[in-house]
């Protein structure tokens, strides 16, 4: 019974995530104009990746699992680093 009420949770989380997403972008284009919009999509992306590995590492229980998501994680913050 507990794992529907978790998968409802879950739900929630990424409904209000997709929310806050979409109300970011509507900020962001009424700020201006964007420079490179493919960077700016690789950049989403990556923090995209990121909510979801994060969310992935919350839920892993396995040791080497959670060294592979760390590690991913990891090269993920070096990439935002580098686009910044």
């Amino acid at each position: 019974m507990s794992d529907s009420g978790e998968g409802l949770v879950d739900a929630e989380a990424r409904l209000q995530e997709q929310i806050e997403a979409r109300e970011a972008e509507r900020r962001r284009r009424a700020s201006g104009p964007v420079k490179d919009p493919e960077k700016v999509r690789a950049t989403e992306a990556l923090r995209l990746a990121r909510t979801d590995l994060g969310r992935q590492l919350d839920a892993a229980t396995s040791d080497v699992r959670r060294k592979q998501l760390q590690a991913a994680l990891a090269e993920i913050d070096k990439r935002l680093a580098a686009s910044a």
